[in-house]
């Protein structure tokens, strides 16, 4: 007796699995620094909490519209206009349990079999499994350093076939950290618009962005563009509320239906008092989130000031998320490689760029305190000096 072709076909979700590794060295007693974290070390804030526990107390406990509460995707109407210039209605939005569960949503709903997905890497570990799970191909482009990290439209038409269906953009990019500018997004847009190939944007760190850049929703460009694009965020990554599993889709009205119907047979509602936790994370004060970014600010600053120093290495300044990308091909280890030594001689975790597509690479969160940074960096750079 064997497992489904389907499940064969997929791999584990090795930045989790990393991740786990050096949690467990760690309850073992070894010093571990472990820059694999894709989570904010932060509390969720207070009022998120406290919302969370008063519907708890008031007996919030039952099943809600399986899209989310009416409450919630209105609020999260009035966000994506107030932040992102677009118009949406609330059956328009299909709350989901995580950003990555909406990520699937959409895919499941409008993929098909032998369809190809295109997907610049580096890119998010979880894309390519799922366009496999959904039985299609997913069509990696591989995109410069130079440039970076980011497609081109003219790699775009290049990796188009008759049987594209859909092109995941991830701005702000986890791995790299990168953000893709008006301009950029208007190139992509318009090759799709030439052959109506779907856009699946990932936004989920939008508002971890530095450098006084501006996030911006290829959605917004226009109504034709508006028509193809499937918006994905949450409220992991903002608020702190990666085991909270909350985040949305804002597909146009031709397919929300249909991803409402899918995620009913799936999951019947998101978390209910979670979702009163999320209502306050929109509703209420923000002054949390701009706290976390000055945080992130200082630490990306503290630690592309060491990394810049190191000859053997080279990255692009990331313009967003909590992560930082660092090349090291000069050192002529693969990424396995190098990520594996330094784990075991300096008892420091990092992700190898393999997992993103990219064994050039390995990827550094710094979503960890600036203390644990130091001394991580400390190890690093001796590392390297002994390659």
């Amino acid at each position: 007796m064997e497992v489904s072709s389907r499940v064969q076909k997929i791999s584990p979700s090795l930045t989790l699995a990393l991740d786990s590794k050096a949690k467990a060295l760690a309850q073992k007693g070894e010093d571990i620094v472990n820059f694999t974290s894709g989570e904010p070390d932060f509390d969720t804030p207070e009022h998120i909490k406290a919302a969370a526990m008063g519907s708890l107390d008031a007996n919030f406990t039952r099943y809600t519209p399986s899209s989310g509460i009416p409450e919630l995707r209105l609020a999260i109407c009035e966000k994506l206009k107030k932040d992102n210039a677009l118009d949406y209605s609330p059956e328009q939005i299909n709350v989901s349990c995580g950003a990555k569960h909406a990520c699937i949503n959409v895919i499941l709903a409008t993929v098909d079999p032998g369809d190809e997905v295109i997907i610049p890497a580096p890119y998010w570990v979880s894309y390519p499994e799922m366009v496999k799970i959904a039985g299609a191909e997913p069509v990696i482009v591989p995109t410069s350093f130079e440039n970076g990290y980011k497609i081109t439209p003219k790699q775009f038409e290049e990796a188009m076939t008759p049987k594209t269906k859909m092109i995941i953009i991830n701005s702000p990019s986890n791995p790299t950290g990168s953000i893709y500018s008006k301009e950029e997004l208007e190139g992509i847009a318009n090759v799709a618009l030439e052959e109506d190939i779907l856009i699946l944007s990932d936004e989920i760190y939008e508002k971890l962005v530095y450098d006084d850049l501006t996030h911006f929703s290829i959605a917004s460009l226009s109504k034709e563009v508006y028509e193809l694009t499937f918006t994905v965020n949450g409220f992991s990554k903002t608020y702190a509320m990666t085991g909270w599993r909350l985040g949305y889709s804002a597909s146009p009205l031709w397919a929300a239906k249909q991803i409402a119907s899918l995620q009913s047979h799936m999951t019947s509602n998101p978390t209910s008092f979670a979702q009163k936790g999320a209502l306050a994370a929109y509703k209420g004060p923000q002054d949390c989130v701009e706290n976390m970014v000055e945080e992130y600010k200082k630490r990306r600053a503290y630690i592309m000031k060491i990394l810049s120093d190191i000859e053997k290495i080279s990255f692009v300044p990331p313009q967003g998320t909590f992560y930082i990308y660092v090349n090291i091909s000069k050192t002529g280890m693969s990424s396995s490689d190098f990520a594996q030594k330094l784990l075991e001689e300096e008892k420091v975790a990092v992700v190898p760029g393999v997992a993103f597509g990219d064994d050039q690479s390995i990827r550094l969160s710094y979503a960890t305190s600036m203390e644990r940074i130091k001394t991580g960096l400390d190890r690093f750079c001796r590392f390297i000096e002994k390659l």
